[in-house]
C-alpha cells in the first residue's frame, strides 16, 4: 500500500506501539539473559538429565530397578556395577536413574498447587484489603509459625494414607500461605497505580482487575516464587520419604532407598550415598535456576 492516501481515500495510520511489544520485548530480553547465564544454563541442564530419566527410565537403566536382582546381594561399586547392588541383587545405578521419577511427580504437582492456590488468595487479600486481608493475615501468621515437615506429617498421618497425590496435595497447601504473602504485597504494591484506577473508573469488575490488571504486573514474583518453591518442594519430598510418608519399597523413590539402607552405611555405603547425592544435584540445580531467574526479574 502506497503510504501516501490517494482522492477519495482514508490515510493509512500505522498502528502505535503499545503495551504488548514492549511486554514481549520485555520477555526476548529476560530469556536472553537467563540463557548467558552460567548458573542458569548448569542448573537446566542437570534439570533436564532427570527430567529425560524419569520420562525414559528403561532408556537410560541398564537394568530393570525392581526386577532385576539376579546379582550378588550387597556388592560394592564395580565395572559391572558402578554403584554397586542393594541388599536385594538389585543394580543400584539402575534404581537412582529409574528413581527420578516419582520425586519429579510429586513436588513439581505440590508447586504447581501451592503456587495457584496462593497466588489466587494473594490477589484477593492484596486488592480486596479491609476485614478480608486482616483475617486471612492472621490465619497465614498462624500457618507460617508450624514447621512444614511437622505440619505434613500431621495432616499426613490424620488422613491415614500417603500416596503421591496426598503428598502432593498437602505440600502444595502448605506452600499456599507463603506464596499468598508474596502474591499479597506485590499486589499492594500495584494497587493503588494509575492503571487500577482507571479500571474501577470504567467499572471493571473486581475479577477483571485482578485477572487482567494485577495479574500480568506481579508475573515477575510469582514465577521467582515458583522456582523457589519447587527446590522447596523436592526436599520436603525427599524429607517425608525419608520418614516414611510416599512412595513405598520396592518402588526405587531415592528416598524410599534412602530410608531403606541408611542403618547399613556401615559398611554398605553405596547402597545410600547415591540416592542421596541424586536428590542433593536435583536440589542444586533447581536453586541454580532459582537464582538466575530472581537476577534476571530484579534488574
Amino acid at each position: 500500500m502506497s503510504a501516501f492516501a490517494t482522492p477519495g481515500e482514508e490515510p493509512a495510520v500505522a498502528p502505535p506501539a503499545g503495551g504488548k511489544s514492549e511486554a514481549k520485548a520485555a520477555r526476548s530480553e529476560r530469556m536472553r539473559l537467563l540463557m548467558r547465564s552460567p548458573t542458569v544454563v548448569i542448573g537446566a541442564v542437570v534439570i533436564a538429565f532427570w527430567v529425560f530419566c524419569a520420562v525414559f527410565p528403561r532408556l537410560v537403566a541398564p537394568y530393570d530397578p525392581i526386577f532385576d536382582n539376579n546379582f550378588p546381594p550387597s556388592e560394592a561399586p564395580t565395572w559391572g556395577h558402578p554403584f554397586g547392588t542393594d541388599t536385594n541383587g538389585r543394580d543400584v545405578l539402575s534404581r537412582v536413574l529409574a528413581g527420578a521419577r516419582d520425586i519429579l511427580l510429586i513436588a513439581p504437582a505440590a508447586t504447581l498447587i501451592g503456587v495457584v492456590l496462593g497466588t489466587m488468595l494473594g490477589l484477593i487479600t492484596g486488592y480486596m484489603r479491609g476485614v478480608v486481608d486482616d483475617v486471612v493475615s492472621r490465619l497465614i501468621d498462624a500457618i507460617l509459625s508450624l514447621p512444614l515437615i511437622v505440619t505434613a506429617i500431621l495432616i499426613v498421618t490424620a488422613i491415614g494414607q500417603s500416596s503421591r497425590w496426598v503428598v502432593a496435595v498437602i505440600i502444595g497447601l502448605i506452600f499456599m500461605p507463603v506464596v499468598s504473602r508474596t502474591v499479597r504485597a506485590a499486589v499492594l504494591s500495584e494497587a493503588d497505580l494509575d492503571y487500577v484506577q482507571a479500571a474501577r473508573l470504567r467499572g471493571e469488575k473486581p475479577i477483571y482487575i485482578m485477572g487482567s490488571e494485577l495479574l500480568p504486573n506481579v508475573m515477575a514474583p510469582i514465577v521467582v516464587e515458583l522456582t523457589v518453591r519447587l527446590g522447596y518442594a523436592i526436599f520436603a519430598v525427599a524429607t517425608l520419604g525419608f520418614l516414611g510418608y510416599g512412595v513405598q519399597p520396592p518402588a526405587p523413590a531415592w528416598a524410599a532407598q534412602i530410608n531403606q539402607y541408611w542403618t547399613l552405611i556401615d559398611p554398605y555405603w553405596w547402597m545410600t550415598l547415591f540416592p542421596a547425592l541424586a536428590i542433593a544435584t536435583l536440589v542444586v540445580a533447581v536453586n541454580l535456576v532459582a537464582d538466575g531467574i530472581r537476577e534476571v526479574y530484579e534488574r
